[in-house]
């Protein structure tokens, strides 16, 4: 089944051209607490990530975020990462799900728009 998602799919995992060239040009360089694997070509500068599961790019850590957007060259698996005591732990991205934000008013909650309260003055041109 995995194996059919990977084909007709580009969400779940790597594609097959993704495969190839890790294959052909990939060096293995860690993985993370959420099973993601991380290559970079031998040889170069690229770097990337195959997604365990959905291909979710906010379930890259703080750490390995860093390595793949150049800020460090140093990978978080080849050194004794631990995150800063002010980095929050990972939340998925909660859009289009029952959890996401929804202000006061919004059609999806159920509530009632505040009322206007008269303490704006609209801007027109020439006053």
């Amino acid at each position: 089944m995995k194996t059919l998602l990977q084909f007709f799919t580009w969400w779940n995992s790597a594609t097959w051209g993704t495969r190839l060239f890790t294959w052909r040009k990939g060096e293995f360089v860690g993985k993370d607490e959420f099973g993601n694997s991380y290559y970079r070509e031998r040889g170069g500068k690229k770097r990337w990530v195959i997604y365990d599961g959905l291909a979710e790019a906010s379930t890259i850590p703080p750490g390995w975020h860093g390595w793949m957007h150049h800020r460090t060259d140093v990978a978080p698996s080849e050194t004794d990462y631990a995150p800063r005591a002010w980095e929050a732990p990972h939340i998925p991205n909660r859009t289009g799900t029952h959890a996401a934000y929804r202000p006061k008013g919004s059609i999806l909650t159920g509530d009632k728009r505040p009322q206007v309260t008269g303490d704006y003055q609209p801007w027109t041109p020439g006053e």
